[in-house]
C-alpha cells in the first residue's frame, strides 16, 4: 500500500479561519464507509483553537448514503465565547468550532504556572497563562510551544504524531493517534498512545465530545440513546424535552430554537464493560455503537437542535518514561426493518 508522509512545522499562535477549500485534509475509505479528516496545520488548519486535540478532526463519515458528522454551527466568530445564537444561525467561537469525535484533555500544570508561564494541553501544546484568572476552556490561549506534528497516511488509516519537549516547565511527551477503518466492515477505531518523555508526572483526564450530526436531523423522538447500565443522574434532563427510562435516554420532543438537553450520567461501574454507547435513529434506520477499552470516570449528554454529544471520560496518569494507551471503536450499522 502506498503511504504518504507529511511533516508539519512547529505550531505558533492560533489564528483565524480560511475558506473550506483551503484546509489541509485527507480521505480514507474501505468497502463500507468513507471518512474525511482535517489535518493539523498552524497556518492553514481548520481548527486552531486551544481546547480540543488537533489530531483526527473528522468532518465527514458516510455510510450507506448517510452522513454522521459535520458542522453543528453555521459560522465561526473569533469574538464568541463558546457559541451563541444570532437570528437563525448558531455561531461558534474559535475554541468550540470543531466537528466529529474529537478529544479534549484537561489542562496539566495550570494552577502551578504563574502569570506569563506555560501549562500543558495535550494535543495542542504548551499554552501561555496570561493572568491569574481561572482556566477557561473557551478562551483562546497563546501557544508558546506546539511541538512537532507528523502525519502518516494509508488507504484505510491516518496516523498523527505529536512530539513536544518544554524544558522550562519540565513537561514532555510523545502522543500518537491512529484513525483506522475496520477491514471490510463499517467500523472505525481511534487508537491512542501517550508516552511521558518529560521530568514531571502527567495526571489528566480525556473525553471524546462525539459531535453527532446524523443527516442534519435535529435530536428528537426518532433518536434513542442506550447504555449498558441503569442510568441515574443528579441533574436529570428538562422533563419537557427528554427523560431517562432505565438504561435509555429518550427525547419527548424535537429540539428547536434554544432548547438544550444536558445531563450528567451516573450508574456505570469500575470496568470497561460499561464504556459503551448506542445512538440510533429509527426514522433514518441507522445507528452507531461506541465502545472504549478503559473504565469511565464520568459521562454526560449535551444536545441542542443541531447536534447530539455523548461524552465519556477516562483518567490518564503517566509518570516519567511511562506509557499509557487506550482505544475507542465505532460501529455504524443499519437497523433491522422492523425497528425502523
Amino acid at each position: 500500500m502506498m503511504k504518504e508522509f507529511l511533516a508539519i512545522a512547529s505550531f505558533g499562535l492560533a489564528g483565524g479561519f480560511a475558506r473550506a477549500t483551503d484546509f489541509p485534509a485527507a480521505e480514507i475509505t474501505n468497502s463500507q464507509i468513507r471518512v474525511r479528516i482535517y489535518l493539523p496545520d498552524a497556518k492553514k488548519g481548520y481548527y486552531r483553537g486551544t481546547r480540543f486535540d488537533w489530531s483526527g478532526v473528522i468532518y465527514s463519515l458516510q455510510y450507506k448514503s448517510h452522513e454522521f458528522y459535520g458542522p453543528w454551527f453555521q459560522k465561526v466568530d473569533d469574538g464568541v465565547h463558546d457559541f451563541v445564537y444570532q437570528g437563525q444561525q448558531i455561531v461558534a467561537g474559535p475554541c468550540s468550532a470543531i466537528t466529529g469525535p474529537v478529544d479534549e484533555f484537561a489542562p496539566v500544570g495550570f494552577n502551578e504556572a504563574k502569570s506569563g508561564e506555560s501549562f500543558l494541553k495535550i494535543g495542542v501544546g504548551m499554552l501561555r497563562k496570561p493572568d491569574n484568572a481561572n482556566y477557561d476552556k473557551y478562551r483562546l490561549y497563546e501557544i508558546s510551544a506546539g511541538g512537532q506534528w507528523t502525519v502518516r497516511k494509508g488507504g484505510e488509516f491516518v496516523e498523527f504524531r505529536q512530539e513536544l519537549r518544554d524544558r522550562a516547565s519540565g513537561y514532555g511527551y510523545y502522543y500518537e493517534k491512529n484513525v483506522r477503518l475496520t477491514k471490510g466492515m463499517p467500523g472505525m477505531t481511534l487508537v491512542h498512545r501517550f508516552r511521558n518523555t518529560g521530568e514531571k508526572p502527567i495526571q489528566t483526564s480525556v473525553y471524546n465530545h462525539n459531535f453527532l450530526v446524523m443527516d442534519n436531523q435535529p435530536p428528537g423522538p426518532d433518536f434513542v440513546i442506550t447504555l449498558p447500565f441503569v442510568i441515574t443522574s443528579r441533574r436529570p434532563p428538562n422533563k419537557e424535552l427528554a427523560e431517562i427510562r432505565g438504561n435509555q435516554i429518550v427525547y419527548l420532543k424535537t429540539l428547536a430554537g434554544r432548547d438544550v438537553v444536558a445531563t450528567p450520567i451516573q450508574g456505570f461501574g469500575n470496568t470497561a464493560n460499561d464504556h459503551e454507547i448506542c445512538i440510533e435513529n429509527r426514522k433514518l434506520g441507522v445507528g452507531v455503537k461506541i465502545r472504549g477499552d478503559r473504565p469511565l470516570i464520568n459521562e454526560s449528554l449535551w444536545a441542542i437542535r443541531s447536534v447530539i454529544a455523548m461524552e465519556p471520560f477516562i483518567s490518564v496518569g503517566v509518570g516519567p518514561d511511562q506509557e499509557f494507551s487506550w482505544s475507542t471503536t465505532y460501529e455504524y450499522y443499519s437497523l433491522p426493518t422492523g425497528e425502523q
